[in-house]
């Protein structure tokens, strides 16, 4: 009986040995240098917010957005960039999100302000989309989506059908942006498009609690949608502490009657880190809409402060069932310490089922110095590898505001990380490109 227990508990430790060294599909990463797509040496010039997309006819065609009204387009794979701006009858103020469909189409979305007047009622009375068929080199002038010059439309993201094409759009409503009244609220809005984004529905409210519009923890904010080969549309956001979940299996006809709560998000979306103007916690969601072993799994990623306010780590939870149960939290990040690891972003690969996460990272350095990371996987988020993105450490000033978020696509392997560094030298916006095999 005891050898027998031995070698039944050698084979276990053996396994278990296999197993934590084959816990990943091996796979082949190229990088290619760190790529500087553009440079402002004015650090106040607002040089920021940078999304990117691939385009999913023509994979050596990249499209990026940064604030107010730039376009970043790379024709050959990123080895070289242009930089032109953005116009639109209703403005372009902002907030830029970046996708594109199986189709070749490439949209921008941002903010509006036609009379270029933040004092003016028309200033963000809409959430504008604009349309590229030519790889950005043009663009429509655009579609007002929700207009509503009473109140104001922020924080806006977008969702495309794998199959159909058809767009979905979630954002928050402001009865006043930064009212302190406590009849104003705040709302997540929904609309939709069946024609590459011509004509949009009348936007529903989704969420069955309001916030405040004081752009804090307490205002319902940070919306991202997602659809599944099936049509289904999941969306999060944050609010009060929590991350909530809501989703239609009807076109977006119907929702939840009550929010659904998947995760704790302690003291909130909205935190501070030493050195930065501004940082938030807001979750992303995704889906694997791959053939792989793990398709239809839903995940959400986010930072918060649960390890206390000298500690911000990143976070994800996958759904196995559309949405019914949740995993517990898993910390994503490497940590020697305490440190801030914020700003984070997901992606994963429609292709592949990859999960790649791009983020603001501390770990190690001092003296608020940061680095860009990338944590991956290929197991579905069980365990994570990781890769440093940025050739060095930079360090955020204080009264520079350098942005809400940054942003990540990936699509047949190739990945497209994308964010802001601030140097003595001003703001850019960098990538890397990476090929995975």
């Amino acid at each position: 009986m005891k050898i027998l227990k031995i070698t039944a508990l050698f084979l276990m430790v053996i396994s278990c040995k296999i197993t934590q060294k084959t816990f990943q599909k091996k796979v082949r990463i190229i990088q290619s240098k760190v790529i500087t797509i553009a440079h402002n040496p004015n650090p106040f010039s607002g040089l920021s917010e940078p999304s990117i997309c691939i385009n999913k006819k023509d994979t050596t065609n990249f499209v990026a957005g940064s604030i107010y009204d730039n376009v970043h387009i790379t024709l050959d794979g990123g080895k070289t960039w242009e930089t032109t701006h953005l116009t639109s009858k209703y403005g372009v103020f902002g907030d830029p999100c970046l996708a594109s469909d199986k189709f070749g189409h490439v949209y921008y979305l941002h903010l509006s302000n036609p009379d270029n007047d933040r004092n003016s009622e028309e200033f963000l009375s809409s959430i504008v989309i604009q349309t590229s068929t030519d790889k950005g080199q043009s663009w429509s002038d655009g579609t007002a989506i929700g207009y509503n010059k009473l109140h104001d439309q922020d924080k806006h993201w977008i969702a495309i059908h794998p199959k159909t094409g058809e767009l979905a759009v979630t954002w928050t409503e402001f009865d006043k942006y930064g009212s302190k009244n406590p009849n104003d609220h705040s709302r997540i809005l929904f609309s939709k498009s069946h024609d590459f984004g011509k004509t949009w529905s009348k936007p529903v409210k989704i969420n069955e609690i309001d916030g405040d519009c004081l752009d804090s923890d307490n205002t319902v904010e940070g919306a991202v949608p997602a659809f599944d080969n099936k049509g289904n549309i999941y969306v999060v956001w944050a609010y009060n502490n929590r991350i909530w979940f809501d989703k239609s299996t009807d076109d977006g006809q119907t929702w939840f009657k009550k929010d659904v709560i998947i995760a704790q998000q302690p003291q909130g979306w909205d935190y501070q880190i030493p050195g930065v103007f501004r940082a938030n916690g807001m979750p992303v969601l995704d889906i694997d809409n791959s053939k792989g072993p793990n398709a239809g799994t839903l995940y959400v990623n986010w930072s918060d402060q649960r390890h206390g306010t000298d500690n911000t780590d990143i976070f994800l939870i996958k759904s196995r069932d559309g949405g019914q149960t949740w995993s517990k939290p898993k910390k994503v990040n490497l940590e020697q310490g305490k440190s801030h690891q914020y700003l984070t972003w997901m992606k994963v690969d429609p292709a592949t089922g990859c999960i790649y996460i791009v983020y603001y990272d501390r770990n190690g350095l001092k003296n608020n110095q940061t680095k860009v990371s990338l944590a991956y996987s290929t197991d579905g988020g069980e365990h994570f590898k990781h890769i440093e993105l940025s050739e060095k450490p930079f360090t955020p000033q204080k009264m520079i505001f350098a942005g809400d978020y940054n942003n990540i696509d990936a699509f047949k392997g190739i990945v497209t990380p994308i964010w802001t560094e601030l140097s003595k030298l001003g703001l850019s916006i960098k990538t890397r490109i990476l090929h995975i095999k």
